[in-house]
């Protein structure tokens, strides 16, 4: 059935952007910890369901669940947590605060938002960050593919809290019944959008969330056709 679709509403990290794992390897490396790059990007998706409780996301702030989340993919993949990781995560949120951690942009993202804005979608990022995401967009070059940035640090409300998507509604214009948001945690992307009235989509890369009450795609570029497929 055609969908009337004008606002694509997109999660930064997890969709957008990923964790730089060589530079976390290298980190960990640095403290005596040894676990390759890819092994931590293998166990990535399992920390983040582990994660996607909605205990654990309303019971803490998108910082907290930031650094509990390293943790957990140290887990999955195997590294006992222990001093030394402490104090490599520690050299790390400091690498964050200034610089993001999230820039690793996958092969597919810059194509997939332009084959969006060639069905004449406006691309609004609106992400849970710390300040920093206009500034890494514009370092990786993702800023020039999308129309508007909403950093939740800058705004002092972060997802999942309704007001967010409310924000970045008023601000672009766009209609909540032909605005959908694309993000990678159920607890906080999709009930945070529905919340504001907001279809949303579920980037489900590993396969991990059958029987979710929502769309889920794999990728962007599976984002991009399909909505060119909901739109004929």
């Amino acid at each position: 059935m055609p969908r009337e679709i004008e606002h694509v509403f997109l999660d930064a990290g997890g969709v957008l952007v990923f964790p730089n794992w060589t530079r976390i390897s290298a980190a960990l490396a640095r403290h005596g910890v040894q676990v390759a790059a890819r092994s931590l990007a293998e166990a990535e998706p399992r920390a983040k369901q582990r994660l996607d409780v909605g205990m654990t996301v309303q019971s803490t702030s998108d910082h907290q669940r930031g650094w509990l989340y390293f943790n957990l993919v140290l887990s999955e993949a195997g590294v006992p947590l222990s001093e030394a990781t402490d104090a490599a995560l520690k050299e790390l949120q400091l690498y964050h605060a200034e610089r993001n951690l999230w820039e690793t942009v996958p092969e597919d993202v810059p194509s997939a938002l332009d084959k969006l804005h060639a069905l004449g979608l406006r691309l609004a990022v609106v992400s849970n960050a710390n300040g920093t995401l206009q500034s890494v967009f514009e370092r990786v070059g993702l800023r020039s593919h999308v129309d508007v940035l909403f950093d939740s640090h800058i705004e002092g409300v972060e997802k999942p809290d309704r007001r967010f998507f409310e924000i970045a509604l008023e601000r672009t214009g766009a209609r909540k019944e032909t605005t959908i948001h694309v993000g990678d945690l159920y607890h906080v992307d999709v009930v945070g959008a529905r919340a504001a009235g907001i279809d949303a989509v579920l980037i489900d890369a590993a396969g991990l969330y059958d029987g979710y009450d929502c769309q889920r795609v794999r990728t962007l570029d599976e984002l991009a056709r399909s909505v060119a497929d909901w739109r004929l």
